[in-house]
């Protein structure tokens, strides 16, 4: 009874020592992830996102508050992105200063491998995992289509940029040009609207402005001309009111056109119901399909990246400098030069698009197969 009893009571203290370490582990996990995603959001944001805002509110006049907006509803989007990248470099980053520290050498030689160590690491890499597949199919198409529907609003109202001169704006059927911009009064506006498959209609005016209902073309002139080049009409007014707004049928076809607005869900019942279709030419769906397999391809890099991260961050005896975030930056320009040209040759036909899509994280895994089991097992 009294060898049971030690024999208990040394279970106990394992399992208690056992649950310290691995809190203590994925503490220190999430401290440094939080710190990746904070840095890794930035950089993605300030190369890609930003750059396109910037680029909307120069060309079609979106204002501040609905900018920032659009801001707020892509960070989602980078989320996806900055979360495998920053599983690994918490991984790598965290194992890294162990290694430096000699805890690992200690806590092997209290009879706790690495494959042990690992466990917190795997169950963090998962959560990662799991979290970002909640992001890319459930947040990111909600906030991607309102996101769009705000850019759609803003060119909607046409605003033009407070003392912008000679600025020309164009969409799929009208081009409007206007001298310049003062008071929010617009001075010798001309508007070449094409809407009308049968006659093109020319508006000249001193003044106008743009409103909720539409453009206020004031001392304005509008002429009605066939397609042949034939003057139908000419009217003269000291005021117009004309809507050039989008109606929902237009919301529609162009909000369709952005794969990044459907859970994976959704957009496989798209593809089947568009295959075949004129408008949905192979290319295209292709295209679909790279993105449609890469919606759980992606998240599942946080599982894979965390794999190869744990072997290369264990530093040999004789190292004394943390090499951690030097293989995080390789790992993830290598991950991503292989997925942006594994995504082209799917996209292009020559690799099928499931292949194409788990392709870099084949790859990927059969490395940090191979290392991990060289560091956990063999040594």
């Amino acid at each position: 009874m009294e060898k049971i009893k030690q024999l208990k009571s040394r279970v106990e203290y394992e399992i208690k020592n056992a649950k310290i370490l691995d809190k203590y582990i994925f503490m220190q996990l999430l401290e440094v992830f939080l710190f990746g995603v904070v840095v890794f959001t930035s950089l993605i944001f300030a190369s890609e996102t930003f750059t396109v805002i910037i680029r909307k509110i120069s060309e079609y006049g979106i204002p501040l508050n609905i900018a920032l907006m659009m801001i707020v509803l892509n960070l989602p989007q980078i989320f996806v992105l900055s979360i495998p990248i920053s599983t690994l470099f918490a991984v790598v980053m965290t194992i890294n200063k162990l290694s430096l520290n000699s805890e690992i050498t200690v806590l092997k030689a209290c009879g706790i491998g690495i494959d042990r160590i690992a466990k917190p690491v795997f169950a963090f890499a998962i959560l990662m995992t799991v979290l970002s597949l909640f992001i890319n199919n459930f947040i990111v198409p909600s906030t991607s289509k309102q996101s769009q529907l705000l850019t759609i609003y803003s060119l909607q109202q046409k605003h033009i940029p407070e003392g912008k001169k000679n600025y020309t704006l164009r969409d799929s059927q009208r081009i409007f040009y206007v001298q310049e911009c003062i008071d929010k009064t617009l001075l010798n506006v001309t508007v070449l609207d094409l809407s009308n498959k049968d006659t093109i209609q020319l508006i000249q005016a001193k003044k106008g402005q743009t409103d909720a209902i539409g453009w206020i073309f004031k001392d304005a002139v509008l002429y009605t001309i066939s397609t042949t080049g034939k003057l139908f009409n000419t009217a003269v007014s000291d005021e117009f009111v004309v809507n050039f707004g989008l109606d929902n049928m237009n919301f529609e076809k162009l909000l369709k056109g952005d794969a990044s607005q459907y859970d994976y869900f959704k957009l496989f019942k798209f593809i089947m119901k568009n295959k075949g279709q004129a408008h949905f030419p192979i290319e295209m769906e292709r295209k679909y399909r790279v993105e449609l397999h890469d919606k759980v391809a992606l998240p599942m890099t946080t599982m894979v990246l965390a794999l190869v991260g744990i072997p290369l961050a264990i530093t040999p005896p004789r190292v004394r400098y943390n090499r951690g975030f030097l293989f995080s930056i390789l790992i993830i320009f290598l991950f991503y030069v292989i997925r942006a040209f594994c995504i082209n040759l799917g996209e292009t036909g020559t690799l099928t698009p499931l292949f194409a899509a788990w392709l870099p994280v084949i790859i990927i895994f059969s490395i940090g197969y191979i290392l991990y089991k060289r560091k956990a097992y063999n040594i």
